[in-house]
């Protein structure tokens, strides 16, 4: 269990560094007027996350902790905004149209409800 542990957090801080050295390099190329970074590395995070489970799930015999570590560990910390789409679209493809809905309105609209409301009692304290 701590090798596992061990390695999950290993990918974790790839991902984190990863998620900082994009971020940067597409504020510095393009400035700081619009959060052009994190889009970026939310658009990577889709794109990688498909193609990683798309690879494991049919190209790549991979253990269930080599998932874990590269989705949970490298992705979970590139972007958390790759899972709620991965999640999103497996409900889509599920033909499970109120629960997609639901879940994009749900993270998205709370979300935001849930940062004006921290905003607020921080600024209360």
């Amino acid at each position: 269990m701590m090798q596992k542990l061990s390695w999950l957090a290993l990918a974790g801080a790839k991902g984190t560094l990863a998620r900082y050295g994009l971020t940067g390099l597409v504020h510095k190329i393009n400035g700081m007027s619009f959060p052009w970074g994190t889009v970026v590395v939310n658009i990577a995070g889709c794109l990688l996350a498909g193609l990683f489970w798309s690879l494991f799930e049919n190209r790549w015999a991979v253990s269930s902790e080599t998932r874990t570590i590269v989705i949970a560990g490298f992705m979970g910390a590139f972007t958390t905004f790759s899972a709620m789409v991965l999640e999103t679209s497996e409900l889509f493809r599920l033909t499970e149209w109120l629960h997609a809905v639901a879940n994009l309105t749900i993270q998205n609209g709370l979300g935001l409800f849930a940062l004006y409301i921290g905003l607020t009692v921080g600024r209360l304290s």
